[in-house]
C-alpha cells in the first residue's frame, strides 16, 4: 500500500460554521483528524499541520516554507505522493507557486472545500478522499502540482476559481481539466507539454497588480512608481492595451529598470502584441513591457517574483514569460 502525507494549512476545509451566527472560523481542532482513518482504505496516511491560515492570510513566504518542508519530508522518507489542504480563497497561488518551485516527479496534489466541515452538503472529506485516490495512481506522476476538487483533477497553471460559492467553483478556462475521478478509477485525458521549475532559496521581491479599467489616469501608476516595487505586472484590456493616460508613467517604470509584466484580464486568449495606436499591445511590447503566455494576474505576479529571484536581465524575462 502506497505512503501518502497530508499537509494542512488551513482554509475552509479545517473550519466549522456557528449554527448560531452562520459564520465560519477555524476550530480548535482540525475536523478532518477524525475523518483520516477513513482514508486507510486506499494508502497509509501520515499527516502534518503546517499552517492553520484561513487562505486570505498565506503570502509567498508561506508558500515557500510549504515547499521546503514538502522537499524536506520527501528527501528523508519513502513517500510516493502528497497531498496538501488549502483555503479555496489563495489555492490556485500557492499551486502555482508549488510546481514552479518544487522539483519532484512525485504526484503533489492540492485540494479545499467550499463548505466547512459541519455544513450541510460539507465537500471537505470528499475532495480530500478523491485527492488521496489521485495521488496514489501512477499516471499522476510527471504532471506538476494538480488541483482535486470535485470530481475533477486540474493543472495548477490553468485553474482558477471562477465562484465564490459554488463547489465547483475551481475551473480552467479554455484547456479545461486534465482528468476525472470516477468511482472506478482516476482517468487522465491530457497531459501539460512542458514543465518548468526554479530552486529559489528565498522570496523578497515586490511585486504589485495593478488591473487596467476605462479611463484610467496615471495617477495609480505613478504612485506606485514611488514606492520602488521590484515588479509590476498590469492586467491589460483585450488582448493587451492600456489606456494612453498610463503608458508614459509605464515607460518611466521601465527606464527605472523595473519589469512590467503585461497580461490580458480576460480569462480567456493570451495577450498579444496586436495593436500599434496609442497604449496599445505592439508599442507597449516596443517600449519594453514583457507579455505573458496566458496566465492570470495574480499567478503572473507569483511567476514574476519567483523570476526575480533568478534574474533581472530583461531578456532572460521576456524567455521566461513567453
Amino acid at each position: 500500500m502506497k505512503k501518502i502525507i497530508v499537509l494542512h494549512t488551513g482554509g475552509t476545509i479545517s473550519m466549522k460554521e456557528d449554527k448560531d451566527t452562520g459564520t465560519v472560523a477555524p476550530d480548535v481542532d482540525h475536523p478532518l483528524y477524525e475523518m483520516l482513518p477513513s482514508l486507510a482504505t486506499y494508502a497509509n496516511i501520515e499527516d502534518e499541520v503546517v499552517f492553520h491560515l484561513p487562505s486570505p492570510h498565506m503570502t509567498p513566504a508561506h508558500m515557500l516554507t510549504l515547499g521546503q518542508r514538502i522537499h524536506e519530508r520527501l528527501a528523508t522518507e519513502q513517500i510516493d505522493g502528497i497531498v496538501i489542504t488549502h483555503g479555496t480563497d489563495t489555492l490556485e497561488e500557492t499551486a502555482y507557486f508549488l510546481d514552479l518551485y518544487l522539483q519532484t516527479r512525485k504526484p503533489i496534489i492540492v485540494t479545499g472545500a467550499m463548505r466547512s466541515s459541519n455544513e450541510i452538503g460539507s465537500d471537505g472529506l470528499y475532495n480530500l478522499l478523491t485527492s488521496v485516490r489521485v495521488a496514489c495512481s501512477d499516471e499522476a506522476q510527471d504532471k506538476g502540482v494538480l488541483v482535486v476538487m470535485n470530481d475533477e483533477i486540474h493543472s495548477a497553471k490553468n485553474v482558477t476559481k471562477t465562484s465564490t460559492s459554488n463547489v465547483a467553483t475551481f475551473q480552467s478556462p479554455q484547456y479545461g481539466p486534465i482528468g476525472i475521478v470516477t468511482k472506478t478509477g482516476i482517468m487522465f485525458h491530457h497531459t501539460l507539454t512542458s514543465h518548468e521549475s526554479y530552486p529559489i532559496q528565498q522570496i523578497q521581491k515586490r511585486v504589485t497588480l495593478i488591473k487596467t479599467y476605462a479611463g484610467m489616469d496615471s495617477e495609480t501608476v505613478e504612485a506606485i512608481r514611488q514606492t520602488k516595487p521590484d515588479g509590476i505586472v498590469i492586467e491589460a484590456l483585450g488582448q493587451g492595451n492600456v489606456p494612453p493616460q498610463i503608458v508614459e508613467p509605464l515607460k518611466l517604470l521601465i527606464e527605472d529598470k523595473i519589469p512590467v509584466v503585461l497580461v490580458s484580464r480576460c480569462y480567456q486568449g493570451i495577450a498579444q502584441d496586436v495593436y500599434s495606436y496609442e497604449g496599445g499591445g505592439r508599442k507597449l511590447k516596443d517600449m519594453g513591457v514583457v507579455f505573458s503566455n496566458g496566465l492570470t494576474g495574480p499567478k503572473a505576479r507569483i511567476k514574476l517574483m519567483i523570476a526575480l529571484e533568478m534574474t533581472q536581465n530583461p531578456s532572460e524575462l521576456v524567455h521566461i514569460f513567453a
